[in-house]
């Protein structure tokens, strides 16, 4: 747990925190749709431009360093989901550019009655690229329900359609809506039991929870830096043989080699370098707090894992105190699990609503007061539609990080009552 000295030291590496909105500093609560960089990400992006701004592999300085800052971090985000290798480690535009990249490769081997499992938790970032890929290889698509009373996934659902034809299992780490931490261990062993490859779309989960795909098991994973603390980008990590398996879409002079097969054409250099400065603020973040004792591919990759832990443990606290506030108030509802005992299976991402106004009304008149708090179904469009929100506006959506406060709480819950 942070000390609140520390959360004052970790909130001064942030610029934006400090920003003022007709007499009052901006509050944010829209982490979960993208965090604020600390000042080590804006040098980096700043840095590389200003010095080292070239195209790969040529024979001159500037080339030699953006090829450095490329490598080192494919290193670091190896380092980040304890990845065998850094050549398994492909990065891109986004999640969803590179799911689809993905879902396109991994379709060629699908055939006509063939079976996929998604979910209705899911972003559809992690249903529309498997859903067109099953439908133009005519391949069933599954969909977990979910236990409406919580919004945790349906296992019984999940055993029932798991079976000798399901292919993929693709499945959130947690929801982006309502926070939901998925049992990503359970699913991933029951679909490999099934002899089924698993995607885990970690998007919503990497701001809140170490990742360690070699324990998950798991065979894709992908996430986005900009939900942690990074530049707008994407991430994804896959096993090496199947990566070296799989076709590529690719211009024919590009390498045959990873990660390069992937990562199809010029790639944003200076972004990459932006994110080198992330992972250098993760590092001072691990320095607060006591080392972990887990054994993982680097140091480094231990550093991460205790930084992660101790953000971890301060946001269960946060979402306490939010969802505790927000169920006082009359006629609320809080989406998804609302026990203190069960916010380990939480991320600090709140779905609600209150009486009082339509999602809409409420998130303009709390941005009136600089308070940053979003409305509507985050790309959630199954979860929303089954929980019957949709024609209602979705949901207010609170979602907090690390360098978020009680004070700040307090003031959305005064602004709320």
């Amino acid at each position: 747990m942070f000390s609140p000295d520390q959360i004052s030291a970790i909130r001064a590496h942030f610029p934006s925190l400090h920003r003022q909105h007709k007499g009052h500093t901006l509050a944010f609560f829209d982490n979960a749709g993208g965090t604020q960089v600390p000042t080590q990400c804006i040098d980096g992006f700043g840095r590389y431009l200003s010095r080292s701004n070239a195209n790969v592999h040529s024979p001159y300085i500037t080339s030699n360093e953006t090829d450095a800052v490329v490598a080192a971090t494919h290193e670091a985000m190896a380092d980040l989901l304890n990845a065998p290798s850094a050549d398994e480690v492909i990065l891109g535009a986004n999640m969803t550019t590179l799911t689809f990249a993905l879902s396109r490769s991994l379709s060629q081997s699908w055939r006509a009655g063939d079976e996929i499992i998604l979910t209705k938790l899911d972003h559809d970032a992690n249903y529309s690229p498997w859903h067109l890929a099953a439908q133009d290889r005519g391949v069933i698509v599954r969909a977990i329900d979910i236990n409406p009373d919580d919004c945790t996934l349906n296992l019984d659902d999940f055993e029932r359609y798991l079976g000798p034809r399901t292919r993929l299992v693709a499945v959130g780490g947690a929801s982006n809506m309502v926070g939901t931490i998925n049992p990503l261990k359970q699913i991933v062993g029951m679909a490999k039991a099934a002899g089924a490859l698993t995607f885990i779309d970690a998007v919503a989960y990497a701001p809140h929870a170490a990742i360690d795909v070699q324990d998950l098991d798991c065979d894709f994973l992908a996430c986005s830096p900009y939900k942690f603390w990074g530049p707008h980008m994407g991430a994804l990590w896959g096993r090496r043989a199947l990566l070296e398996a799989l076709p590529a879409y690719k211009v024919r002079p590009a390498t045959n080699t990873l990660p390069g097969k992937f990562e199809t054409g010029t790639q944003n250099h200076e972004s990459q370098a932006a994110l080198l400065g992330t992972f250098e603020y993760l590092d001072w973040v691990a320095s607060l707090v006591p080392p972990s004792i887990a054994t993982l591919r680097s140091p480094r990759a231990a550093r991460f894992r205790a930084a992660l832990d101790a953000m971890q443990d301060y946001e269960r606290m946060l979402s306490e105190r939010l969802i505790g506030g927000i169920l006082a108030i009359p006629g609320a509802k809080v989406f998804g699990i609302t026990d203190p005992a069960r916010f380990g299976q939480r991320a600090p991402t709140v779905g609600f609503r209150v009486p009082k106004g339509s999602p809409e009304e409420m998130s303009v008149a709390l941005g009136r007061e600089a308070i940053l708090i979003q409305h509507g179904n985050y790309y959630a469009q199954n979860l929303s539609e089954r929980l019957g929100l949709e024609d209602g506006g979705g949901v207010i959506r609170a979602s907090m990080t690390h360098y978020n406060t009680i004070r700040e709480i307090d003031t959305v819950l005064n602004a709320l009552s």
